[in-house]
């Protein structure tokens, strides 16, 4: 039997599940479909939990300090505690060349009217008790960014889209999307046919082989990237601290501590890992903590509780992909969030459900920079 919907989502992940809830706050009948058994099973299981508006461009800044508001607000607002904490991101400078690329983005960023302002090597100390202090000149500090638990957050949402009306389809993995003319007509999983006014892709880290099935071709290719966290210890420090040097074997590395106590983090490898493999690396956690001790040496004897691996849907540029389908109308793309669909989805989610429902917002600019048909001439910054 066919099953009729004003929209549906493919995806039940960082994005899928929050734009669910303020779709059917909209009073639309909204369902999702998603392949595995439950929401966040895919990649938003694997994110560490950052959230900063700490970007390069005006579209993530906007669409973040968004996010940062729905994070912020869920507890007195809805009563879920998703482990919000509002510790900031500092961004601590060891070469001279690190020091002006942030100097240079924070008067962008202060322009796109973002919290955020350089600290003097004696405010980062001050700011993170126990830094190495051997040649550090600064950093940039955001005070609103912050961190909170993705499975905790995902429950809260699926909780609220539910409580909403939204209906949700566990098990059932898109295998056939039939058109006629510019429109998709039926979606067809391995347990039913949907169709819906309009049809959104939030498939993660296999939207391009969604796309495809209605013979779309968009330039969203997974890599992997590998994280971990530690037993919980003493309060350290409250900041996500990333440090942008690259190194032979990675670009960057980033940790903080989490309202429990456990120290979280992740490496940017280099070169990038294509592909779809999730399975754990023994380089990993060697490289890693040679990099933390070196710039927070109290962390020597932490002790790490476990390793994880997940994929990084990226793009050419490294901005999502955000728009309709110009080959068929009834069909949006929010995809390609290049790892950081935890922090942009909460506020991507709020933001499109007024732009679907109403056909304007004042966050039109985001659309018409992370259009999927723009040039990829440009990169982010702060990948």
């Amino acid at each position: 039997m066919l099953k009729r919907y004003d929209i549906l989502i493919i995806g039940a992940g960082s994005v899928g599940v929050p734009l669910a809830y303020y779709l059917a706050l909209e009073k639309l009948r909204v369902a999702v479909l998603e392949k595995e058994a439950s929401v966040g099973r895919g990649q938003n299981r694997a994110a560490i939990g950052g959230v900063r508006a700490t970007h390069s461009d005006p579209a993530k800044i906007a669409i973040c300090q968004e996010s940062i508001r729905c994070f912020s607000s869920m507890q007195d607002k809805h009563g879920f505690d998703i482990h919000w904490k509002q510790g900031g991101y500092c961004y601590p400078a060891y070469r001279r060349e690190e020091e002006r690329t942030f100097k240079e983005l924070l008067q962008i960023q202060v322009r796109y009217k973002l919290n955020i302002s350089w600290l003097s090597v004696d405010a980062v100390i001050r700011r993170i008790p126990g830094i190495n202090p051997e040649g550090l000149l600064g950093g940039t500090f955001s005070p609103e960014d912050g961190s909170a638990s993705p499975l905790l957050t995902s429950d809260a949402y699926f909780q609220l889209a539910r409580q909403s009306g939204a209906e949700f389809y566990f098990g059932e993995e898109v295998h056939e999307m039939r058109t006629r003319g510019k429109r998709i007509e039926e979606v067809r999983t391995n347990k039913g046919t949907y169709s819906a006014g309009l049809i959104i892709n939030c498939a993660g880290a296999h939207a391009a082989n969604i796309a495809r099935l209605s013979g779309q071709d968009f330039p969203v290719n997974p890599d992997s990237h590998e994280a971990g966290i530690s037993e919980p210890v003493r309060s350290l420090f409250d900041p996500m601290i990333v440090d942008m040097r690259p190194e032979k074997d990675s670009k960057n590395y980033y940790f903080y501590q989490n309202k429990e106590g456990q120290i979280v983090f992740c490496i940017t490898p280099h070169p990038a890992r294509n592909g779809f493999d999730c399975d754990n690396t023994s380089e990993f956690l060697p490289l890693v903590v040679r990099r933390m001790i070196g710039i927070y040496p109290r962390l020597r004897s932490l002790r790490v509780r476990r390793t994880w691996r997940g994929l990084y849907p990226m793009t050419p540029d490294g901005f999502p992909l955000i728009g309709y389908n110009r080959e068929l109308e009834n069909n949006f793309l929010a995809i390609g969030m290049c790892g950081q669909g935890f922090m942009l989805g909460p506020g991507l989610g709020k933001i499109l459900a007024v732009h679907l429902t109403s056909g304007k917002s004042d966050y039109d600019f985001i659309l018409k920079q992370l259009n999927p048909y723009r040039s990829f001439d440009s990169q982010e910054a702060l990948q």
